[in-house]
């Protein structure tokens, strides 16, 4: 069975009520729902956190998974300790997710110091972007395409 942490960051625990003009009305327990639902036969790690230090272990602890989905929240723009981290973690398939399409909203939020640490990105997507980011981890890890 392929084990796969989905890791949510800063802020985002408030889903479902935060802005949900922008980031929908689903919250984190909403989404793992959905995946464990559309992907029954992955063993599943949930993870949110509003401490750096504590994603950043989150991170370190995916090691040995078949993939990582992250969602780093305002952290994306600003976390070198979190791109760090999963830079380190190699042979690992990863996937930046952000619920909204930061490119359409203010400037700032259109630079990612993730990006570069990560094989893929989706955004704008809504929720639909985890299944999305789930499924590119699947086919990476079963054909053993990596990019580090």
């Amino acid at each position: 069975m392929a084990r796969v942490f989905v890791l949510n960051g800063v802020n985002l625990g408030a889903l479902g009520t935060r802005r949900p003009e922008v980031y929908g009305t689903l919250t984190l327990g909403d989404i793992e729902r959905r995946l464990r639902e559309r992907f029954p036969k992955v063993g599943f790690e949930f993870r949110q956190t509003d401490y750096e230090g504590e994603m950043v272990g989150f991170v370190h602890e995916a090691r040995e998974s078949d993939g990582i989905v992250i969602n780093p929240g305002a952290w994306t723009h600003y976390s070198y300790a979190l791109h760090d981290a999963l830079e380190a973690v190699e042979g690992v398939p990863k996937v930046e997710v952000h619920l909204s399409n930061v490119h359409a909203r203010e400037p700032w939020r259109r630079h990612s110091v993730i990006s570069p640490a990560v094989d893929a990105v989706v955004a704008g997507m809504g929720p639909y972007g985890y299944e999305v980011a789930v499924g590119y981890v699947l086919g990476r890890s079963e054909t053993g395409e990596v990019r580090r």
